[in-house]
């Protein structure tokens, strides 16, 4: 089903020029990407109205008491959002600490929670990255932390664990955007991970030349992608020898870059914009080219939500998609036909009810206090890349939400954990993002959607006055923001949220099984 329509603009131009320029100041060599002069930019004005339907909940749920996916301002007034909740989805234990930063990742029996600086170092005796012991998900104990430079300085979403090498590494992003400091670590016995670069991006005085917000892997580990927000610079870290990272590749795709999605042959990124994905040839980094150029497929931009965070490149049969979220906007999350990445297709969308246009007035009116994100996705995972048969979200102020998605026509919601609001601990919670955003109340990223709801006339903008009308800063924290990967673990998912820390959640037999080849992934 083919429901959003496309138009072909012009390409972006100058961005070789641009990405000389700021390769002279960083003192490196740089090859600009090639060949976009002859890339398609594809405009999608469809905005998505329908909702995926509602998980159907079982014996022992606790329901949402709004509409799909809301946290409404009677419940966090009067202290309902601190019971959370659930459907088809329970807690098994958790390790809260001072909050969960902004991702945890995970492998094997182990968790590693991201820093949140300045905060972070507001805890003196476990400043760094939290190494998790989760052997027992009842009880999930601290085993180390990790103190180099790029564990302190805040990893932001650059916390990225590679399986098939068993590595764990993150940049320094002390806020929003970050350069120099880049550490790797084995990971073989997970509960105390390895240093393997003391030199180059671990010591202080040889930092590395990179602009970062989001970093991860290329599917076999060779190769550590860090991208910057603003500008849009792409770096390749070549980790082949990970006691001697070195840069081999650099590039300015773009004003704003995000995360990105690596298909498993590690020859080709779906690269987040602020408005859509950019598609690039990465086979000569993947390659090892000795001079490698990274030539523009296309770039899909849209109105239907901005800020994307990620892709998840995976495979139905033999035909390829790609699951991509927006971290904004409303726009949930595109499924994309990439049969041909040249003209790639949607061909699906998820949303929930809270996020439709017809509802943005109640969104702003419920999310008032809670500072600036609201209702949107973050980051998701597959439980396998070929032939997936659920999907795990964070989905900010929503919570944890399960989807199956066996049949891309027919996606519907299954399980959801919206963890208990840690209401009034904004002072306790130093590494919860939420809780140092709190200082502004209002949700800032609804304005748009707002505004275009109201001029479309899709919805009331008097709704939008409610009882937390008046919260302009000093947020409460009356519902926790979730942004890290739900990672599956048989029929467990192990992730975090900002103010809850980590948590181990149990999925009910009866909507989960999971496949005798379940591989989580997150694209990167």
């Amino acid at each position: 089903m083919r429901i959003a329509r496309k138009r072909p603009g012009s390409a972006r131009r100058g961005v070789a020029t641009a990405a000389l320029a700021i390769s002279a100041v960083l003192g490196v060599a740089t090859s600009p990407m090639p060949a976009i002069a002859s890339a398609d930019t594809f405009f999608f004005d469809d905005v998505g109205s329908t909702a995926v339907p509602r998980a159907n909940c079982g014996p022992g749920s606790l329901p949402e008491t709004g509409m799909q996916g809301d946290v409404p301002a009677e419940d966090r007034n009067n202290g309902r959002s601190t019971q959370g909740y659930r459907c088809n989805m329970s807690l098994v234990g958790g390790l809260q600490d001072r909050g969960g930063g902004l991702l945890s990742v995970t492998y094997d029996h182990c968790s590693y929670t991201s820093t949140f600086f300045p905060g972070n170092l507001l805890n003196p005796t476990t400043p760094g990255v939290q190494v998790l012991d989760v052997s027992n998900p009842a009880q999930p104990v601290l085993s180390t932390t990790l103190n180099e430079p790029a564990m302190l300085g805040g990893t932001w979403e650059s916390l990225k664990v590679n399986k098939a090498r068993k590595l764990l590494a993150a940049t320094a992003v002390p806020i929003a955007a970050g350069t120099g400091y880049f550490s790797v670590y084995d990971i073989s016995d997970c509960t105390h991970p390895r240093l393997l670069n003391r030199g180059a991006g671990t010591d202080v005085t040889m930092p590395l030349p990179f602009i970062s917000h989001e970093g991860g892997f290329s599917p076999d580990g060779n190769t550590y992608w860090v991208s910057g927000p603003a500008p849009g610079f792409l770096t390749a870290i070549d980790i082949r020898n990970p006691a001697e990272p070195r840069i081999i590749w650099q590039g300015l795709h773009g004003l704003g870059g995000h995360g990105f999605g690596i298909t498993p042959d590690g020859n080709r990124m779906y690269l987040s914009n602020l408005g859509g994905i950019t598609v690039l040839d990465i086979s000569a980094v993947q390659r090892g080219d000795p001079y490698p150029t990274v030539p523009q497929i296309a770039t899909y931009l849209w109105t239907d939500g901005f800020f994307n965070q990620h892709s998840i490149p995976v495979t139905y049969g033999d035909k390829p998609y790609i699951f991509t979220v927006d971290e904004t906007g409303g726009g949930g999350i595109k499924v994309f036909d990439v049969a041909d990445p040249a003209h790639a297709e949607i061909v699906q969308k998820i949303k929930l009810e809270i996020q439709l246009p017809a509802n943005t007035a109640a969104n702003l009116r419920s999310s008032q206090g809670g500072s600036v994100f609201s209702y949107d996705p973050h980051y998701c995972v597959v439980d396998r890349p070929a032939d997936p048969t659920a999907l795990a979200c964070s989905w900010e102020s929503s919570g944890i939400r399960v989807f199956d998605i066996r049949d891309l026509s027919r996606i519907s919601e299954i399980a959801y954990y919206n963890p208990p609001a840690q209401t009034g601990k904004n002072v306790q919670l130093t590494n919860s993002p939420h809780a140092l955003s709190s200082l502004i109340g209002v949700s800032l990223f609804n304005f748009v959607p707002l505004a275009r709801a109201v001029f479309e006339g899709k919805t009331d903008p008097r709704v939008a006055f409610g009882p937390r009308a008046g919260m302009v800063a000093f947020g409460d924290l009356s519902a926790d923001w979730c942004f890290s990967p739900p990672e599956f673990h048989g029929n467990q998912i192990w992730t975090s949220c900002s103010d809850n820390g980590f948590m181990a959640l149990q999925l009910d037999d009866t909507v989960y099984q999971p496949p005798a080849n379940q591989a989580s992934t997150y694209g990167q």
